[in-house]
């Protein structure tokens, strides 16, 4: 008897002509996994049920006023949700954008008004102050490696005390005076707070800010190698670093995404109503953020996109002035929020497990 034997070859069938081999790893997902597999998806579906029910629920929205004024409101947190949720897709976040705004906007007033200087003099020293505000809070991040909650908190605290004691100590009082009549307020407002009719429908330019915002935002997430350092930062920051990611460079910058933000979003207040009261902005650092989240970014870092956070804040203009015009109770607001946000957490957390399942 032999000692060796040969080994034959398996006999299989060969595939079909047209027809590939597929060891199951490489098979293509379909189109609606494929679909929940983006950020925005989620919110979008969310905000045509949200504008649907409204529709319904309160007819004055179905006038064209009524949408300009949604849209006008949701701009203004737009504008904001936009750099918020580029830094948290960084992996950072800021609790001091609300109070930011109103400190740029007392900036603004109280130096052109007490100096008696053209406002837009007022207006660029806002823009430094509010970069290196974002600048700092970037610098301290990095340098520490505390986390962003407590840096950000401490920026909130010193801000929200600073824009109280300040205005006090140099009007005399809790909001700046009127700068309505000073040199270049007419000019300052076009840009940051002016009107235009289309339709017959008087629309507010910060739409078409938030609008222009949002694709640059997109643009650069998405086309750019600034955009793939933010996600790389936000995935893991010592990979990044270790392929070549300015992560210092890129966190910094983030923040100093947001104080722009606050920057022309504090203009904007200002120009809008002349005078600016010290003690607002409290608590719209959570209005932001809360855009970011249920526009698909999460808190974690690494995963997002602009135009989530566009739909997060339509969602959320819309819940504000839909309960008005639907006539029930305004208190109402906060819960709305509170079941919109645990609302998208959840979906976010279902649409990522979907779209990764194999």
């Amino acid at each position: 008897m032999s000692m060796t034997q040969q080994a034959t070859p398996a006999v299989g069938t060969p595939p079909a002509p047209g027809q590939k081999q597929s060891d199951g790893r490489t098979r293509r997902r379909p189109l609606a996994l494929r679909l929940l597999a983006r950020p925005e998806v989620g919110v979008f579906l969310g905000a045509v049920a949200v504008l649907v029910f409204f529709l319904f629920a309160a007819p004055p929205v179905r006038d064209g006023s009524s949408m300009a004024n949604i849209l006008y409101q949701s701009s203004t947190i737009g504008i904001m949700a936009l750099p918020v949720a580029l830094l948290m897709i960084g992996g950072e976040f800021d609790l001091s954008a609300g109070v930011a705004v109103i400190t740029s906007a007392l900036t603004a007033s109280m130096l052109s008004y007490q100096l008696t200087m053209n406002v837009w003099v007022g207006v660029i020293v806002a823009l430094l102050v509010s970069l290196a505000i974002g600048a700092f809070n970037g610098w301290l991040l990095v340098k520490t490696g505390l986390p962003s909650f407590l840096v950000t908190l401490g920026t909130f605290l010193i801000l929200q005390g600073v824009n109280l004691a300040i205005t006090k100590l140099v009007t005399g009082n809790v909001a700046t005076d009127d700068i309505s009549d000073m040199d270049g307020f007419t000019q300052a407002q076009k840009l940051f707070a002016s009107t235009f009719e289309v339709g017959g429908v008087n629309v507010k330019i910060t739409v078409v800010w938030w609008l222009v915002f949002a694709a640059l935002a997109t643009w650069v997430l998405l086309r750019t190698k600034y955009g793939n350092w933010i996600f790389a930062v936000g995935g893991n920051k010592h990979s990044a670093r270790a392929v070549g990611v300015p992560v210092t460079f890129t966190k910094i910058s983030l923040f100093m995404l947001v104080g722009f933000g606050a920057w022309f979003v504090g203009m904007h207040q200002l120009f809008s109503f002349n005078t600016v009261q010290s003690g607002e902005g409290v608590g719209q650092e959570l209005i932001y953020i809360a855009a970011a989240v249920i526009g698909g970014c999460l808190l974690t870092g690494g995963y997002g996109s602009a135009i989530g956070p566009v739909f997060g804040a339509f969602m959320f203009g819309m819940v504000q002035q839909g309960i008005v015009y639907a006539g029930w109770n305004p208190d109402w607001f906060k819960a709305f929020l509170g079941v919109m946000l645990l609302g998208a957490v959840l979906i976010n957390l279902w649409v990522q497990r979907t779209a990764t399942r194999r």
